[in-house]
């Protein structure tokens, strides 16, 4: 069974969260080499009858698809994590369950979290939407850029909106998920769902049953049930995090939990590294707009977090972008990963140069981490100054916002 890499996905609802906003984080845990793109999709309207191909199969296209923005590894057609122009977020989470994930090429989870952007409008439409297409396709295939051999996971997603979120975890096509309006909800690595189900596949039960692991006569807990057997249960590093904390949860709370690597939540070890981190705040109050931050790089203790909002006219980031190989790209080919090619794009190129130095380089490396935050919370106070302002939205100051940061950054480095 391959091992399922160590993310995190984190949110806090009022009024644990400040000021009426909900705020929703994660690290993306990938193969350390694997190099993260941050991917405005603007809103679409399809042709009848016409399909969408994703990371390894084609299923049939909408009339219309939102507005989105996703961090996703730069081979594959999904996402890890990403908001749409709605004030939804989800990010999902690769698992091992009690049986075993199928290499057979179908959805990967990141498809699923990339369809339910484009097809929700809310976070239990987006869940609805996940579920109806697991269920129909199935998941599975490699979750690696790798020709040796086939990682394949189970799946969970954090699906939120300004209102709730929905915990979805997946084994095969069968599910459970359960709803949180208050309080901090995190999901890792594991099964998390235990009594508290609040929706489930038709035959959850009745399947556990003709496998032998539920007998029908405890109650039906999820995770005991479908977790693998040898798999000690416990609280995973972003929830106590989250739950330590003594005051409101801001952004600033939840880019601090992701960058904490000695709880657990930033990983950086001998197979994994955190590769792209974001964070974002939901106002409750839908007069304000959602703020989503993302790294777009690895490691975000030693990334900058960078701001992004939906209007109308958003000016594309090329330089936070993979290069394109099309068809002769090896993830399409098959057999699939014969060769690796570079997929950096300008923005991770420059951020190498700025993580050699932090590693380095003692004296160097602390003065530029020190600026390094400065630029980053100049942006923080800015968009806080947008929140608080009584001032309506003027969708041109904030349409090349991402765009403008990316630049600086990179300027900054170089």
């Amino acid at each position: 069974m391959a091992v399922a890499p160590p993310s995190c996905c984190l949110v806090a609802f009022p009024p644990r969260a400040k000021d009426g906003l909900v705020v929703f984080g994660k690290n993306s845990a990938r193969p350390r080499d694997e190099v993260q793109e941050v991917v405005y999709f603007p809103a679409a309207d399809h042709e009848p009858q016409s399909k969408v191909q994703c990371t390894y199969i084609s299923i049939d296209q909408v009339p219309r698809s939102h507005a989105i923005v996703i961090s996703r590894p730069a081979w594959l057609w999904g996402a890890e994590m990403g908001a749409n122009e709605h004030g939804v977020c989800i990010a999902n989470e690769a698992i091992n369950a009690r049986e075993l994930a199928a290499e057979t090429e179908a959805l990967l989870g990141m498809d699923l979290v990339r369809l339910g952007l484009e097809r929700g409008s809310t976070a239990k439409e987006a869940l609805d939407i996940i579920v109806a297409l697991l269920e129909e396709h199935g998941q599975g295939g490699n979750y690696y850029e790798d020709a040796d051999s086939c990682h394949s996971f189970q799946s969970a997603y954090l699906i939120v909106d300004r209102d709730e979120a929905w915990v979805l975890e997946t084994v095969g096509r069968y599910w459970a998920a359960e709803k949180t309006t208050e309080g901090v909800k995190c999901i890792c690595n594991q099964l998390s769902i235990t009594t508290k189900i609040d929706a489930e596949h038709r035959e959850l039960r009745s399947y556990a049953q003709s496998q032998g692991w539920w007998m029908g006569e405890d109650e039906f807990n999820f995770s005991e049930v479908f977790s693998p057997a040898d798999e000690h249960l416990d609280c995973c590093a972003g929830k106590d995090s989250l739950e330590k904390q003594e005051e409101s949860i801001t952004v600033q709370t939840m880019i601090d939990i992701l960058r904490d690597k000695a709880s657990g939540v930033c990983i950086d070890s001998e197979s994994f590294l955190t590769t792209a981190s974001i964070v974002s705040v939901l106002p409750q109050n839908r007069s304000l707009p959602c703020i989503h931050y993302f790294t777009g790089t690895p490691d975000p203790s030693r990334s900058i977090f960078k701001p992004f909002i939906f209007v109308g006219d958003i000016k594309l980031v090329p330089k936070a972008q993979s290069p394109c190989f099309g068809d002769n790209d090896p993830a399409k080919k098959e057999p699939r990963f014969q060769e690796k090619p570079d997929r950096r794009h300008e923005l991770y190129k420059a951020h190498e140069w700025a993580r050699a130095v932090i590693s380095n380089d003692q004296e160097q490396g602390r003065q530029l981490r020190k600026t390094m935050l400065e630029l980053e919370k100049q942006g923080l106070a800015a968009m806080e100054e947008l929140l608080t302002s009584s001032e309506p939205l003027d969708p041109t100051e904030v349409g090349d916002l991402f765009y403008d940061c990316v630049d600086t950054e990179i300027k900054f480095f170089k």
